[in-house]
């Protein structure tokens, strides 16, 4: 049987150059499994200074943007069926930092691989607080990376 797979390559913005990861999407049956490894994550030294980021699928085809917002054409969430924040399809768990490290796995069936190709996913400055609409408050965009078909 073959899998289809993706990645997108993570890349940090001007404030945040030295971010860089991995995000790998493997089809199956069950949904779309999802492994990220992110490094150079801004931290904190402590125990009770944890920093924890907002992680989304968007809507836009670009890691590009303007002054004010450099990576404003990843666009919104993805959410092709119109739900209410945190049930957009591109609503993803939060990366948990680990000395500037982030580590994380989880299996999704709110997307299927083929509907994402081509998609920007994003690192926020702050945790999605799933609750605020239309977009969970997660900050500024800090990282980008574009999803692409592996073949």
């Amino acid at each position: 049987m073959l899998l289809e797979l993706a990645r997108a390559e993570i890349h940090g913005g001007k404030k945040y150059p030295r971010i860089r990861g991995t995000v790998n999407f493997r089809q199956t049956n069950k949904g779309v499994l999802i492994t990220s490894k992110i490094y150079n994550l801004p931290y904190e030294i402590g125990k009770c200074n944890k920093k924890i980021f907002g992680f989304h699928i968007h809507e836009g085809t670009e890691c590009s943007g303007n002054s004010q917002d450099e990576f404003a054409n990843a666009k919104s969430h993805y959410n092709p069926n119109n739900c209410v924040h945190p049930a957009h399809a591109g609503d993803m768990p939060s990366l948990f930092e680990n000395k500037g490290y982030a580590y994380m796995t989880f299996l999704t069936d709110r997307f299927k691989l083929k509907d994402v190709i081509g998609k920007a996913i994003i690192i926020h400055s702050m945790p999605d607080d799933f609750t605020s609409q239309p977009s969970g408050n997660s900050g500024e965009k800090i990282a980008c990376g574009i999803i692409n078909k592996v073949f």
